[in-house]
């Protein structure tokens, strides 16, 4: 066991001892956008509960449970603060769904990859080839998919399709490497998560936020692209480090701080710190690259990148309070 993790692991930034490593996350971790909130979160928690029901998503086992745990209306609020209540119903109704299909997923892989297919093999025809869907499940993702084309113009539409059936094939490497824990390293496990956290469909949200479309050159700019996957990357590591003691419970393995823990063979504290600060650099290369590019960026490709922005604040502010991750709060600070 290294000595230098552990020592990390009990320091804080200004010696302040902190008692739960959820106060370790809080305390090391660098997060300099401010917390906001969209005033319709009330209104879209409403029409979620409403929407699941309508395609019998909540009269599945655990599902309504699930959803009281998960808050989708109060993540899609702090991430998306800005957005109409129209948008932002839309935004909830797919981090709801979201979170059905993939403890769905987790579930039956865990059992066997092999028996995701025909449920990942549904999604994919949907988003795909709009074909008929055939389990309630996939009628709620045919109709998210109805809802997005309404709102958005084809090209954002056509790429919310694309970065959603990522996330779908993603829920398949992810099952392959719980089958086959002993072969997945570091970067396997940040490859896998960036799919599997289904943050990137989002994006095309952001633009469709936007009082115009983005210019190719815009949306397709070298740093605009690589903000795009920095986004990504920190909004999912984030709850990453508030799930991982859920996460090591369950037998987890794409989990940035545990996939530190595997490699470095170090406490679970420690494993956090090292997390952190690779997530603290990657949210520093945002902010450099986002500084840097902002004066050449229209109106709307602002409001794309601060869409973008959103997801790392919210994942935080949502992250540290859930109740689907409060077992944070039960481990102490030093191993």
């Amino acid at each position: 066991m290294s000595t230098t993790h552990e020592e990390i692991a009990v320091g804080v930034p200004d010696g302040t001892p902190v008692p739960t490593l959820r106060d370790l996350i809080d305390s090391h971790l660098h997060m300099p956008f401010p917390f906001r909130r969209n005033p319709h979160e009330s209104e879209a928690a409403a029409g979620v509960d409403a929407w699941l029901s309508v395609w019998g998503l909540t009269d599945e086992p655990g599902v309504a449970a699930m959803i009281a745990r998960t808050r989708p209306a109060e993540l899609a609020s702090f991430t998306s603060p800005a957005m109409d209540s129209g948008l932002l119903q839309i935004v909830a109704n797919q981090i709801a769904y979201q979170f059905v299909f993939d403890d769905r997923a987790e579930d039956i892989g865990r059992r066997s990859p092999g028996r995701l297919l025909p449920m990942l093999g549904e999604s994919v025809a949907i988003l795909r080839d709009g074909r008929p869907p055939s389990t309630p499940l996939g009628a709620a993702l045919a109709d998210l998919h109805r809802q997005v084309r309404e709102r958005a113009t084809p090209s954002q539409a056509a790429r919310w399709a694309w970065k959603s059936r990522e996330y779908v094939h993603g829920l398949l490497y992810e099952a392959v490497a719980q089958a086959y824990p002993f072969l997945v390293r570091t970067a396997d496990c940040t490859s896998i998560r960036s799919l599997t956290a289904g943050v990137e469909p989002f994006h095309p949200l952001c633009e469709a936020a936007q009082p115009r479309e983005l210019s190719p050159a815009e949306l397709h700019h070298p740093v605009v692209r690589r903000l795009g996957r920095l986004s990504a990357d920190a909004a999912v590591w984030i709850p990453d480090l508030f799930s991982v003691v859920k996460e090591q419970r369950a037998g987890g393995m794409i989990n940035l701080a545990l996939a530190h823990r595997r490699q470095h063979q170090c406490s679970l504290q420690a494993a956090v710190l090292l997390a952190i600060e690779e997530i603290n650099g990657t949210i520093e290369e945002f902010q450099r690259l986002y500084a840097e590019i902002k004066p050449e960026l229209s109106p709307a490709g602002v409001g794309y990148v601060e869409g973008m922005t959103g997801w790392i604040r919210g994942c935080y502010h949502w992250s540290r309070t859930v109740p689907r991750y409060a077992d944070v709060a039960s481990v102490p600070a030093i191993p």
